[in-house]
């Protein structure tokens, strides 16, 4: 009939599928008079989920959600499906693929001495050419810098008394004031530390770490930094007037 419009449209559909079990994507191209159930069978196939457990959600071509798939008597053509468009398998029965399950695969390792004895490896090859752990002029200079970094903690800490009053000022965080209570070595990491008491709870503990007392202060009023982070000196502890506020 003259000035009516036909609008044809494809009778199938090429979409892309993902899925919870694996994190590989596919595409495949679908009839639009297939109903829901239909689809999850065929899906079954594919991504090796059950039809009874699975969750289907429709994504735009540009991974937009739009919305579950969740009436399986419905047509899939019912559904805003154009080509490109992506539908999402979720297995709710929480398996996991054969080919993703690396718990499953042996794995081969080299003995160190084996290992040491080739030619082909890439410690071989950093060997040969000085490089990394095996450049000795590195590591020299390395030792040199940590000598010096250790001499100088050392005096910065000799510097220090337990009782004075400090100022801690770490790099990234807010300035500290409270006392020195610990100057010395630790259990918990090497070097040299300074365990402080600080005057508001901004610290980590009461002076007491894995299970070692250092020193004596409440919860969160504890904190152990670096010697060269902190400076003694006249810094009285702040008092807050109520009357004032």
């Amino acid at each position: 009939m003259e000035g009516e419009i036909t609008i044809v449209s494809n009778p199938t559909v090429n979409v892309r599928l993902t899925n919870t079990i694996s994190s590989f994507e596919s595409m495949r191209r679908f009839n639009r008079g297939i109903t829901i159930a239909e689809l999850k069978g065929k899906l079954e196939m594919i991504v090796g989920a059950s039809p009874s457990s699975m969750e289907l959600e429709l994504f735009s071509v540009s991974d937009i959600f739009l919305q579950k798939m969740d009436d399986n008597e419905a047509l899939l053509g019912s559904y805003p499906v154009d080509d490109n468009c992506k539908i999402h398998v979720i297995d709710k029965s929480g398996q996991i693929s054969e080919f993703t399950d690396v718990s499953k695969v042996e794995k081969f390792e080299l003995p160190d001495e084996a290992y040491e004895k080739r030619t082909d490896s890439a410690r071989s090859f950093m060997k040969k050419r000085g490089v990394g752990q095996f450049n000795e002029e590195e590591k020299a200079k390395k030792r040199a810098e940590n000598a010096a970094r250790r001499d100088e903690e050392k005096a910065a800490a000799d510097a220090l008394s337990v009782g004075s009053r400090c100022k801690v000022q770490v790099p990234e965080q807010p300035t500290k004031l409270g006392t020195v209570m610990y100057v010395g070595t630790t259990d918990f990491k090497p070097g040299y530390w300074v365990g402080v008491k600080y005057d508001e709870p901004l610290g980590k503990h009461d002076g007491s770490v894995a299970g070692k007392r250092y020193f004596e202060c409440e919860n969160k009023y504890g904190g152990f930094v670096k010697p060269l982070s902190v400076t003694v000196g006249d810094f009285p502890e702040e008092t807050y007037d109520l009357d004032e506020m």
